[in-house]
C-alpha cells in the first residue's frame, strides 16, 4: 500500500463491526455499530510539537466520531490526527 500519512496523522484499519450479540442474535448491517477500535497500518513523521508514540502494528481505541473514512485498494481505512487516538491497547 502506497498511503503515507502526513504531519501527526496516522491510518487505522477499523476492526469488523460484531454479527452477533452475546446472546447469539445475528445483527444486520443496518444495525450495526461503527468499531471503536483498530490496526495502525501507517503513521506521519509528526512535528516539531508533537512526537509519534504510536508505531505500525499497535492497537488502539479511538472516539465514535473521530477521523475521516477512506477507501484504498477496496479495504476501508480512517486517518485521524494522534490526538484523536484514546489510548494503545
Amino acid at each position: 500500500m502506497k498511503v503515507k500519512p502526513l504531519s501527526d496523522r496516522v491510518l487505522i484499519e477499523p476492526n469488523p463491526a460484531e454479527e452477533k450479540t452475546a446472546g447469539g442474535l445475528f445483527i444486520p448491517d443496518t444495525a450495526k455499530e461503527k468499531p471503536l477500535a483498530g490496526k495502525v497500518i501507517a503513521v506521519g513523521p509528526g512535528t516539531s510539537d508533537v512526537k509519534m508514540e504510536v508505531k505500525v502494528g499497535d492497537e488502539v481505541l479511538y472516539g465514535k466520531y473521530a477521523g475521516t473514512e477512506v477507501s484504498v485498494e477496496g479495504k476501508d481505512y480512517i486517518i485521524m490526527r494522534q490526538s484523536d487516538i484514546l489510548a494503545i491497547i
